[in-house]
């Protein structure tokens, strides 16, 4: 099973754009479990909050398909604290936990993540990621 773990820029460019890679991944992908969505409850705190803030509204936020990603994602704790320093500290969670997942990380924002922060994860972004999916499975 693929797994990803879902930086949440990526959760809410797909409520927003229903076209984009980001959609795709989550509809298509996650919620029809041809890959698996890794959280943890920080991860899950900051999904839920950031779809709630009244900037989001206007585009009937929160999404209906979040709590059902939610749910049928692979839970796992909270990571250990990441060793490596990144632009924004609020970030660090997500690499930490693909890398205990053993996941690659889906983020809109790669320069979040330096390379010489990642510790071994692979970072890619939306569009990269669906590439991927999609090559793998023509070669199937």
């Amino acid at each position: 099973m693929r797994l990803m773990v879902l930086d949440t820029n990526v959760v809410v460019s797909a409520a927003i754009g229903l076209a984009g890679p980001p959609a795709h991944l989550i509809r298509d992908w996650a919620l029809r479990g041809l890959t698996q969505v890794v959280t943890c409850p920080v991860v899950i705190k900051e999904y839920r909050e950031v779809v709630r803030r009244e900037k989001f509204r206007q585009y009937g936020f929160p999404p209906s398909w979040l709590e059902y990603m939610i749910a049928d994602s692979l839970h796992l704790p909270d990571p250990a604290v990441w060793p490596h320093s990144i632009p924004d500290p609020k970030d660090a969670p997500f690499l930490a936990l693909a890398k205990t997942a053993g996941a690659w990380l889906v983020t809109g924002n790669l320069k979040h993540f330096p390379r010489t922060a990642r510790n071994g994860v692979t970072v890619l972004s939306p569009a990269d990621y669906l590439s991927h999916l999609e090559e793998s499975e023509s070669i199937r």
